[in-house]
């Protein structure tokens, strides 16, 4: 027996016309009307069918058009976006002085946080280094100095200064932020009370520096105080390339253009240098060369001196400039 062949499935238009030539051919084949109520059935059954898919149709393609272009933020959304803030999370407020939260800090909450630090430094006294240094009395002291003859990174060896409160806050924040290549894998602490918490326990462990004075609060319309800033002694050696071309910096190092600076940091301005000629306006000046005056000086030194000989126009950025001066600091 032969096989069914099934037919090809048809679009509602065509499904549509093939009964109305369907209800024809019975038509000639009946002339007595036995069909015709049959045959007028399917043709608006067909119309019907088709009338309803083309009502869908535009149904659909209305609503993809009217929600075109609207987004709705997710209740809960899959992740959060860092450094962004979110809404009712008070983004325009003005962030606390770090003094604030030395100042309610907790000693046995800094040492629970110290636990974090364990497997690498110890903070008894006469304790051995380990993958990092002891920390017995590290408040005041140098940076990446002594320490039992611990190897530091020369990252850090180049940022100078002494562990204090700023330096440290700094640190355990963002240890590769300080010093770029520093041997130290820890990722830092981000809250600021933690933070402040275990600096409060190193100190009492050997140190005992008194704490900073929480700063006043300004006065409604008061500008806000200037943030010192924290150089990177490491950005800052990148930097000086642009000071190169005139300066050298290595100890012992010849004059150009302009004088040899390595130990300028507290040297006299306008005096010494190999007896390089300065200029009588900066001869004038008097004092010593540190922070506020190297930083003004690299702002614009022909506003810091009238007359000078120095054609530089400037460092604009106060972070760069606060590196090249972190890098000015290392050279001795």
């Amino acid at each position: 027996m032969a096989k069914a062949v099934r037919p090809a499935p048809q679009c509602p238009l065509q499904a549509v016309r093939a009964l109305t030539r369907a209800a024809r051919e019975r038509t000639r084949a009946f002339p007595n009307g036995a069909y015709r109520m049959a045959d007028r059935f399917n043709t608006i059954a067909g119309w019907t069918l088709f009338s309803g898919i083309v009502a869908l149709g535009l149904s659909s393609i209305a609503g993809h058009y009217f929600e075109a272009g609207k987004f709705e933020k997710p209740e809960h959304p899959g992740y959060t976006i860092a450094g962004v803030t979110e809404e009712g999370e008070g983004g325009g407020a003005a962030a606390a002085p770090f003094e604030s939260f030395l100042a309610k800090a907790d000693v046995a909450k800094g040492e629970a946080s110290f636990k974090k630090c364990m497997s690498c430094h110890t903070i008894e006294q006469g304790g051995a280094n380990g993958q990092g240094p002891n920390l017995y009395a590290i408040l005041g002291d140098g940076i990446a100095q002594g320490r039992g003859g611990f190897a530091f990174s020369d990252s850090l060896k180049g940022v100078g200064g002494k562990w204090d409160w700023t330096s440290l806050n700094h640190w355990l924040e963002n240890p590769s932020a300080m010093a770029s290549g520093t041997k130290m894998s820890f990722a830092g602490l981000t809250d600021p009370q933690e933070r402040a918490n275990v600096m409060v326990y190193l100190n009492a462990k050997g140190s005992n520096l008194p704490l900073p004075a929480v700063p006043a609060t300004p006065a409604a319309g008061a500008a806000a105080p200037a943030v010192a800033l924290v150089g990177d002694a490491a950005k800052g050696q990148k930097s000086f390339a642009k000071c190169a071309s005139c300066h050298t910096i290595a100890p012992g190092g010849p004059n150009g253009q302009g004088p040899n600076l390595a130990g300028i940091f507290g040297d006299k301005k306008g005096e010494g240098r190999g007896g390089f000629a300065f200029s009588d306006g900066l001869k004038a000046m008097g004092g010593t060369w540190d922070d506020a005056s190297l930083d003004a000086w690299l702002t614009s030194p022909s506003t810091y001196v009238q007359g000078t000989k120095m054609s530089f126009a400037g460092l604009t950025d106060a972070q760069e400039r606060a590196n090249v001066i972190a890098y000015l600091k290392t050279a001795k």
